[in-house]
């Protein structure tokens, strides 16, 4: 039995098909989803491992985020996209120019 992913990081989207926040927000109202919104983080913010009472789909941007997810570190940049799970421990760390992402969040569990 292969162990579910404790986190997924979708294939990058290019700078130049960045969709518009009413887009991404409309995808993902569509898709199940039902809060949307943007987050800007100041520059150098750590928020030590922690989690959520729902699950989030996530796009970067602008700025730099390095998210660390069950031993595993990534640092993301415009484009880059995550995901976690329901209540799934993680760390975040804001580059020093801060950073924004659109989030997606669905409150029923998963």
């Amino acid at each position: 039995m292969t162990a579910m992913p404790t986190a997924a990081f979708p294939a990058p989207i290019a700078a130049d098909a960045i969709p518009s926040f009413a887009d991404y927000e409309a995808d993902a109202h569509g898709r199940g989803f039902d809060e949307v919104m943007e987050r800007v983080w100041q520059p150098g913010t750590h928020v030590s491992t922690h989690g959520h009472p729902f699950a989030v789909e996530a796009l970067m941007v602008q700025g730099e985020l390095t998210l660390t997810i069950g031993g595993e570190t990534r640092v993301l940049r415009r484009g880059d996209r995550f995901t976690l799970t329901h209540d799934q421990p993680h760390e975040e760390q804001y580059g020093t120019e801060g950073a924004t992402y659109w989030v997606a969040r669905r409150h029923a569990a998963d």
